[in-house]
């Protein structure tokens, strides 16, 4: 079963984040979500307390969302909303593709680049997981200055300065602890989203999104042109602790479409 962390009132809603992070990536909206959803911060497998694949099983997109599914059953979550972020902005977008959850609000979701983009990406997420390894056992004391967090952080997050010194070292730990980042990463390498979703959708996209350019949010437009599309104002890669408080909105509108209606829209058959 997947690691999570429970907390809050209301609605469920699942926060599955990005390639190399944990659920308490979500830790900066957390509160601002808590008073109005039940929120179920889950480890995506080989990440933070989830256990990875084992060697050579499958571990794209499609293998991430059979593990969120079966930890929806064994945790008695029928159809809950679902946010994502980059690698799990994908994922949530798959559960939404089968109609497991009852709506998906993607930030940044992977799976809309081109082949230029893609190697790029591909590329950043190699060289920052061989720098994190190395500043690795340097400890906290390395991201002390706001201006070595903005140098080590920045393709990432767009205000690093605002992360706690402790805070960029947890990532860079989980980043580099994770024993399934090179498989999910190779995994992910030829992957374009190219589904239905017939749930609700809101697709945001950071304006400074240094991994997976603000250009590819054009053609989430053209792939997904029912969806509802958003701009992250100055927000980058990894938004939450860019701008909590425009993050959370978004999330809280996206999930805000009762479930009885989601599941009235949901494919009779559970997906494609």
């Amino acid at each position: 079963m997947l690691h999570s962390v429970r907390r809050g009132d209301g609605p469920p809603l699942v926060l599955l984040a990005g390639i190399g992070m944990a659920g308490a990536a979500w830790d900066p909206v957390a509160d601002r979500l808590a008073g109005e959803r039940e929120l179920w911060a889950v480890d995506l497998p080989g990440f933070g307390g989830s256990a990875a694949f084992a060697a050579g099983a499958p571990c794209g997109v499609e293998a991430l969302a059979d593990s969120v599914e079966a930890f929806l059953g064994d945790a008695g979550l029928e159809r809950p909303h679902a946010a994502g972020n980059s690698l799990g902005g994908a994922v949530a977008l798959e559960l939404g593709r089968r109609g497991a959850v009852a709506s998906v609000t993607a930030l940044s979701p992977a799976g809309f680049a081109g082949t230029t983009g893609g190697e790029f990406a591909y590329r950043s997420l190699q060289l920052t997981h061989r720098v994190s390894r190395a500043l690795h056992v340097r400890g906290p004391r390395t991201f002390a200055r706001p201006g070595v967090r903005r140098l080590l952080c920045g393709q990432i997050f767009a205000r690093p300065e605002r992360l706690s010194p402790d805070q960029a070292y947890a990532n860079v730990v989980t980043l580099v602890d994770g024993a399934g980042f090179h498989a999910v990463l190779d995994a992910l390498a030829d992957f374009r989203f190219a589904g239905q979703v017939q749930v609700p959708v809101t697709i945001a996209w950071g304006t400074r999104d240094g991994l997976l350019l603000p250009s590819q949010a054009l053609r989430a437009r053209r792939v997904l042109p029912e969806a509802r599309h958003l701009w992250l104002r100055g927000c980058g890669h990894v938004p939450m602790s860019d701008d909590p408080a425009q993050v959370a909105a978004v999330l809280l509108s996206g999930s805000a479409t009762p479930v009885s209606a989601a599941v009235a829209a949901a494919p009779s058959n559970g997906g494609h």
